[in-house]
């Protein structure tokens, strides 16, 4: 067994004596002390894996310097021993973080398996600090960026909401870095060593939306040949991050409502409930109270979710954070891409600063990719950056739809209206490029009507 540091506090030299020359045997380095206030000045000088402790002793007992201990180091291992023993003591060592309890008189051989388990107790312990540790240092979130006043607000709120279990609303444009928020929420959380399970709920149609959350069995449906987990159990002990929450159907939302009232759903063509633990981020680009007066989003779910609400403001509202993000974005590119651009020309930043970025976070990282790929080291020019649409005074509307309609079209003829190609640029999916072409009449636009 590996040598350890053992600490017996003990009023009765007898007991102090047979106990050090026990542990020696076993080849343990070993101090004693026949009081607290000894044992206190012992842990002060030097470090002890394992403290035996006596309860009643003159002066401060066993119990207030188990408190005393615990105080300075944490990570010792306290075994409290006694030859008064009782349940209350026992419970209340026990509360107070004791290893074990043990009554005297004692036999070597238990003490010794006694210190063997702490041991390996304490080993383990100090191992998942360590995994703890390196887990946090690796993070796995990627770095939100921006000093603005609007910014340092949503880190404020971030950091005020992670260590609870609240509901998060997290609202913004599309492209402002909501699901980034949301993953910076789950990471700073004490769920952050379960898994963040997102489900993009505006990408999918209601049934497999329903198969996707709740997961089937084997035969629920044509084409189930297996049995299937659904996000609600793989979020269990972590966080369920719904992107698009108001892009649901009504249907969809009662079956939501219940799963977050009760944390119990079955999967689909099953009867067996299954009990799920995992925290609620929801987050939206719409006004949902405006879609609960219009009937489309259930009031009960919309409070449900709606518990601590957090806007990420739109880049054009937090322009002092755009060359920090542009380099962000350019460091962070040329090491996947590997190219040696390290730069932005003042002029090009000049060029990134005056865009309206109605794309916004995303629009930027777009550009800065394209500009990347076509200019040449070391520095982003200009020229690198055609495809910029120009500034807001110059469009014919100032509305955010006059924008976002000249922004898409620009898109558009800029792909050769190829939907997929224009859809990826944009980041959305094609179903709803479609819809804002309808919406725009950009069909129109393109046949010159």
């Amino acid at each position: 067994m590996e040598s350890v540091s053992i600490l017996i506090v003990d009023d009765e030299f007898s007991v102090r004596d047979s106990l050090t020359h026990w542990f020696k045997k076993d080849g343990h380095a070993v101090d004693a002390a026949e009081n607290a206030t000894q044992a206190l000045h012992l842990l002060q000088e030097r470090p002890h894996d394992i403290v035996f402790l006596d309860i009643k002793m003159p002066g401060m007992d066993g119990m207030e310097l188990q408190e005393r201990i615990h105080a300075i180091d944490p990570g010792i291992v306290i075994i409290v021993l006694t030859a008064f023993a009782s349940v209350d003591t026992a419970v209340r060592a026990m509360k107070q973080g004791a290893f074990d309890y043990v009554t005297k008189p004692v036999d070597p051989d238990e003490l010794s398996h006694l210190v063997e388990r702490a041991t390996r107790q304490q080993h383990l312990e100090r191992e998942n600090a360590r995994l703890r540790e390196t887990i946090d240092g690796l993070g796995g979130v990627e770095l939100i960026v921006g000093t603005s006043p609007g910014m340092q607000r949503v880190f404020e709120l971030i950091q005020m909401v992670a260590r609870t279990d609240a509901t998060v609303l997290i609202r913004g444009e599309s492209g402002t870095g909501k699901e980034l928020v949301a993953r910076s929420i789950h990471a700073s959380s004490t769920r952050r060593y379960f898994p963040i399970v997102p489900v993009n709920c505006g990408a999918l149609p209601e049934t497999l939306l329903e198969s996707e959350l709740f997961g089937h069995e084997k035969g629920a449906f044509t084409g189930a040949q297996f049995r299937r987990k659904g996000k609600l159990e793989m979020a269990d002990g972590g966080t369920l991050f719904l992107d698009e929450i108001g892009t649901i159907s009504l249907k969809m939302q009662v079956d939501l409502l219940r799963v977050l009232e009760t944390k119990e759903f079955c999967r689909l063509g099953g009867s067996r409930p299954i009990k799920v633990d995992f925290r609620v981020v929801c987050a939206t680009n719409e006004d949902l109270q405006v879609r609960v007066k219009e009937g489309t989003f259930r009031e009960d779910l919309f409070y449900r979710i709606n518990v601590f609400t957090l806007d990420v403001p739109p880049l054009r509202e937090r322009s002092s954070d755009i060359p920090a993000l542009a380099m962000h974005f350019v460091t962070k590119l040329a090491q996947q891409m590997d190219k040696r651009v390290t730069e932005i020309s003042p002029a090009a930043m000049e060029k990134l600063r005056n865009h309206h970025w109605p794309g916004n976070v995303r629009e930027l990282a777009n550009a800065i990719e394209r500009a990347m790929v076509v200019g040449k080291p070391p520095r982003i020019q200009p020229q690198d950056l055609p495809f910029l649409a120009p500034l807001v005074s110059d469009l014919p509307g100032q509305a955010l739809a006059d924008v976002e309609r000249n922004h898409i079209a620009a898109v558009l003829n800029q792909t050769g209206w190829n939907i997929k190609a224009a859809a990826r640029v944009l980041e959305i999916d094609r179903a709803t490029l479609y819809n804002k072409i309808a919406k725009y009449h950009l069909r129109e636009t393109r046949n010159g009507s």
